[in-house]
């Protein structure tokens, strides 16, 4: 069974940031979905060891520089509950390679909006534009649909 913990990163240049459109893998929760890049804590991983190895895996860079934003809890109809570690990465070296996930592309942040996005990523990226300190955010879905937002254990969103 995966773990319940996992990372996502947006690696930045430029002011932009390094976007995964998922399109390869098949039954994919996050297909046709642009979203920063990441993955499952491998057993006894701390949250930097599984950043620092998803993002060599899934881009060929070595993160020298990131940042812990906030943690992210998503709870899913017909899904395990997930434990997610949100950093961005402003430092970085190496050269990129495939991402056999789906599409890595540099997309210019005031861009993002125009992106088959998560509701719930559109949050978070705001928080971070924003640089809002350290948060907790806490998302349930039905299917696509963002039906409950928590920031800081305060509604955001109740539908």
């Amino acid at each position: 069974m995966k773990s319940p913990l996992t990372t996502l990163c947006y690696i930045e240049k430029d002011d932009q940031y390094l976007m995964l459109h998922r399109v390869s893998k098949k039954n994919d929760v996050n297909k046709d979905k642009w979203i920063g890049i990441g993955g499952h804590f491998e057993e006894g991983e701390s949250p930097e060891e599984c950043l620092l190895r998803e993002a060599k895996e899934e881009t060929g860079l070595t993160l020298t520089s990131w940042k812990f934003r906030g943690l992210v809890t998503f709870v899913a109809e017909g899904w395990l509950p997930e434990y997610m570690c949100l950093y961005t990465a402003d430092g970085f070296e190496g050269t990129m390679i495939p991402c056999n996930e789906g599409v890595l592309e540099w997309v210019p942040k005031k861009k993002l909006g125009e992106l088959n996005l998560w509701e719930g990523d559109k949050i978070f990226l705001k928080l971070m534009a924003e640089d809002a300190p350290f948060f907790s955010l806490k998302f349930m879905y039905q299917g696509d649909t963002l039906k409950y937002a928590s920031l800081d254990g305060r509604v955001l969103i109740q539908r």
